[in-house]
């Protein structure tokens, strides 16, 4: 695995949409870079997307080529790499029914160790129809690192989203397997006054040494359904679908 040539991929349907629906479905998945290499994948995901009516796809760990279209055809997405191996990019992935009208890639500050490679993360704005913008930070976090590298960059995500005024979801794989860091993480999420997507299907997200690694915050929407979906054997982590309204103030 080696240092990514490229760190911000983006490709975007000719019939992509310029607004994303007051309401709007959204899944939210570790996929374990399987979503170019498991035959059952595309079947699957094309299956839940129609019957749910997604129109947001936040991957961790995905699989993706320059310049290749997402695998839904009437799906934008912008991707920040990672990782680069045999001209394959790894990293984490936003896709939606339509075009972003900003985003940008980072790469972690932190390695995974020594030699280890970064952790990426992705800043995404989409419009509503009457101009106002959601922002989403699809992240997956540094893992294995010592705790205080860890909040560093728990804070770095408060840098990247403090300024923002309306709507926001930060969501993903947040590596969040001890006190420590669950600790720190509710105080991110309590400092940009977020409210987190509590799953009744407490059992089925994925967790290390009895903590959740994943999860959706949210504010000025409404939560109007989730789901863990495990009916897949695709990955390691399971989905996780949220239907979001908008919340008007």
């Amino acid at each position: 695995m080696f240092k990514p040539s490229h760190l911000h991929h983006s490709a975007c349907h000719d019939h992509c949409h310029t607004s994303i629906p007051d309401t709007f479905e959204m899944l939210c998945w570790n996929v374990h870079k399987n979503n170019q290499k498991d035959p059952g994948f595309q079947s699957f995901l094309h299956k839940e997307v129609e019957r749910r009516g997604i129109d947001l796809i936040l991957f961790q760990e995905a699989c993706f080529r320059n310049n290749h279209h997402f695998e839904l055809a009437d799906f934008s997405y912008d991707a920040a790499a990672n990782l680069e191996f045999r001209r394959e990019f790894y990293g984490v992935l936003t896709a939606g029914r339509m075009e972003s009208s900003y985003a940008k890639a980072y790469l972690s500050e932190g390695r995974e160790s020594v030699l280890g490679p970064h952790k990426s993360l992705l800043l995404s704005n989409y419009l509503f129809k009457d101009g106002s913008t959601l922002l989403i930070l699809n992240v997956h976090a540094i893992n294995f690192r010592e705790n205080q590298r860890y909040n560093k960059e728990l804070e770095r995500f408060l840098d990247l989203l403090k300024g923002h005024k309306g709507p926001m979801i930060l969501a993903g794989d947040f590596n969040s397997w001890n006190k420590q860091r669950m600790d720190k993480l509710q105080k991110i999420t309590e400092k940009l006054s977020l409210k987190v997507v509590n799953f009744k299907e407490t059992g089925k997200v994925k967790s290390f040494m009895g903590k959740e690694l994943d999860f959706v915050f949210y504010r000025e929407l409404e939560l109007i359904e989730s789901e863990v979906m495990d009916e897949h054997q695709l990955s390691d982590h399971n989905p996780l679908f949220v239907r979001f309204t908008r919340k008007v103030i």
